[in-house]
């Protein structure tokens, strides 16, 4: 080989040599540059998922909404308790007023059997002497009795009320309307707003 061919073949191994060199210094910038890249997405990525304190959270709006839920709650309790204690003490008052219901239903042929007695008409001075006695008796009883919450039905003259009255009888008298009652034959008793027994009544047609 002539001298000018090796140092052509020389300059030829140089040149690529070089070329080598730089593609590998390129090849390590572009890795280290990628590298670098791919640390700074994974930094703010962190940074990005690392949690927030939530600034709106405010303790003492939490204690607050507590109390007063709280006292809603006692509130609500409270009127429940004083509705029950309400309907207890009705419930008491009912019991204790009709209490003496049946007593006194018991009581009322009695009753009848003194105002019979007082109906009686005699002349003579043991008569009258005793039915002064009677009427005494009578007299105390029902004021006993209405102090006890017991009334007299109204009839004689008022509208036939069924819910009152018990018509055994029918009659015809064209100078008072249709439904009046003309006689009572029983008197009829209510306990406060309790019928104990219907009064027994004629009743015009």
């Amino acid at each position: 080989m002539s001298e000018e061919n090796k140092q052509d073949v020389i300059k030829d191994e140089n040149i690529t040599e070089t070329t080598e060199t730089e593609n590998n210094e390129t090849t390590e910038t572009n890795v280290d540059e990628s590298t670098e890249t791919t640390t700074e997405s994974t930094d703010e990525s962190v940074v990005s998922e690392a949690p927030v304190e939530d600034e709106s959270t405010d303790p003492i709006a939490e204690l607050e909404a507590k109390l007063d839920q709280s006292e809603e709650k006692y509130l609500r309790l409270y009127a429940e308790f004083e509705n029950y204690k309400k309907r207890t003490r009705q419930e008491l008052d009912t019991e204790r007023t009709y209490r003496a219901q049946s007593v006194l239903r018991d009581i009322l042929p009695a009753i009848d059997n003194i105002e019979r007695a007082l109906a009686q008409q005699g002349e003579s001075d043991e008569f009258k002497s005793l039915h002064k006695g009677v009427e005494m008796i009578y007299e105390s009883l029902l004021h006993s009795l209405k102090e006890n919450g017991l009334e007299v039905i109204e009839a004689l003259d008022a509208p036939f009320d069924p819910n009152l009255h018990q018509a055994v009888m029918q009659d015809s008298d064209s100078s008072k309307d249709s439904g009046i009652v003309l006689e009572e034959l029983q008197k009829g008793y209510k306990l406060k707003e309790r019928v104990l027994r219907p009064s027994m009544v004629k009743v015009n047609e």
